[in-house]
């Protein structure tokens, strides 16, 4: 459903390291390109050099900002790097990630995925004993309370991570050693691989250890940290609070990649899953199952299957139009839409369409591509969504920050499906969603839930606790 910036989600980004290889620039390169699904506004890596710590990032994709002649300079054999698409803190060059910082004890650098709903409390603190932050990123938080806590580097770190509450998976780097660490929640994926020459490397999605032709080891726990050194790696529980496994949902429905594993459980088959659970929930006679590109082919497939419907590639995405931006007309961004996203007419036309989509955020989206099909020459078009209504905003790491952007919030599913000019529409149930994940298979994982339901897994603190005010 990524088709204008007013009615797509979006996560915050993706990180990836390598530890251990004297190419280890260009494998994190592939690996964030890989990941470029998770945020396109931004891309960097630092490197451990001969010479200490070396960063290049920059605005734009990972292949507008790397080069080979850059990466040729960043010669070293660990790296971090980050894709980011900007929620907290806004955009711009100096929130660009990884961090790097240089202290008299060494440098040390920082890349982190997700959100922390603590960070204006801890901001706060920290300005008071005279920290200065050169960013407006939740990010640079960790490097400073890392700078303040006492003893070893591994104690300082852990207790500074102990402060933080949200949702992250971080990577920090320093001279001699990598740390990945993820929230106590598990909300944010982080995944452990090994290269052929033993060389560990992490990664927000399994797909990202695919195209470096690592194998994958495992999952980084909820509320634990790993260190590699001299290519072994160590890990332990860096946090005395209740651990629990609460994946955000959004990443088996939305952000992930298909090829990727979550917690062991690969993203596609959950899409499908979800597809059929849907034809179980909420069918439909009809003529054709189409899917909405690319994230909701996987569930329309499995829709298909289920009911017996054949699924058709009703609309088609060009793949080559630019990144999309905030269009300053009507007109405007209905030609936009018209640019990504195409009906293919001798498959809708007087046909009785099925069209699966990922989510519903502001509907304008959903609205303009019924309107497609039914221009097309589709004499119905059914709407069914894989996820639950989205009614309450997401504090993880995802840009739907206030209630009056969610138009499930303000209407019920007769409303909106008025709104979006559809002959029906359906939402999954969380009960369905829940068994999609884990339809016939053995592993089994907590899922928040909560921009569903508005049951948040953190406590919500300052400005989250004033946007969320109403959310009962």
């Amino acid at each position: 459903m990524d088709l204008t910036t007013q009615d797509e989600l979006h996560e915050e980004c993706g990180v990836f390291a390598v530890a251990g290889h004297s190419n280890a620039a260009n494998l994190c390169y592939y690996g964030l390109h890989s990941l470029q699904h998770r945020g396109q506004e931004a891309a960097g890596i630092i490197v451990r050099t001969n010479n200490g710590l070396s960063v290049h990032k920059g605005e734009g994709l990972v292949t507008e900002v790397f080069d080979a002649k850059r990466l040729a300079k960043l010669e070293g054999d660990s790296a971090i790097g980050h894709v980011r698409y900007s929620t907290a803190g806004g955009g711009g060059i100096a929130n660009v990630q990884p961090f790097l910082f240089q202290t008299l004890k060494g440098s040390l650098g920082i890349c982190h995925n997700g959100n922390l709903v603590n960070a204006h409390v801890l901001k706060e603190e920290l300005e008071a004993k005279g920290s200065i932050f050169s960013s407006s990123s939740d990010t640079e938080i960790l490097g400073h309370l890392i700078k303040r806590e006492e003893g070893r580097l591994i104690d300082r770190i852990c207790q500074s991570l102990e402060q933080l509450d949200g949702a992250f998976a971080f990577i920090i780097l320093v001279e001699d050693r990598i740390y990945a660490a993820r929230d106590r929640y598990g909300l944010r994926p982080l995944s452990i691989g090994q290269l052929p020459n033993g060389a560990y490397v992490f990664a927000s999605e399994t797909c990202a250890l695919d195209i470096v032709g690592a194998k994958y080891v495992r999952d980084v726990e909820p509320g634990e940290i790993v260190r590699v050194k001299d290519g072994e790696l160590l890990s332990k529980l860096y946090t005395n609070k209740p651990v629990v496994d609460k994946i955000c949902a959004m990443e088996y429905i939305y952000f992930s990649r298909p090829d990727s594993n979550i917690d062991g459980i690969n993203v596609h088959t959950t899409r499908k899953n979800a597809g059929k659970v849907l034809f179980e929930e909420a069918p439909v006679d009809a003529d054709v199952v189409i899917g909405v590109p690319d994230s909701s082919i996987s569930a329309a497939i499995g829709y298909a299957e289920a009911s017996g419907i054949p699924y058709e590639m009703g609309l088609v995405k060009n793949k080559y139009v630019g990144r999309t931006f905030i269009q300053p007309t009507q007109e405007l961004r209905e030609q936009g839409v018209r640019m990504k996203l195409s009906a293919v007419s001798s498959i809708v036309n007087n046909k009785k369409v099925i069209m699966i989509d990922d989510s519903i955020v502001r509907g304008t989206t959903s609205k303009r591509i019924v309107r497609l099909l039914k221009e097309a020459g589709a004499s119905e078009v059914h709407v069914r969504i894989a996820s639950p209504a989205i009614k309450y905003p997401c504090f993880y790491g995802v840009d739907t920050s206030t209630i009056e952007e969610l138009i499930s919030n303000k209407m019920d599913v007769n409303a909106l499906c008025e709104f979006i000019e559809a002959d029906s529409l359906s939402f999954i149930s969380e009960e369905g969603l829940h068994k999609s994940v884990h339809y016939k298979d053995e592993h089994t994982c907590g899922l928040c839930m909560s921009c569903f339901n508005g049951d948040y897994v953190t406590k919500l603190y300052g400005s989250f606790e004033t946007a969320n005010k109403d959310k009962k």
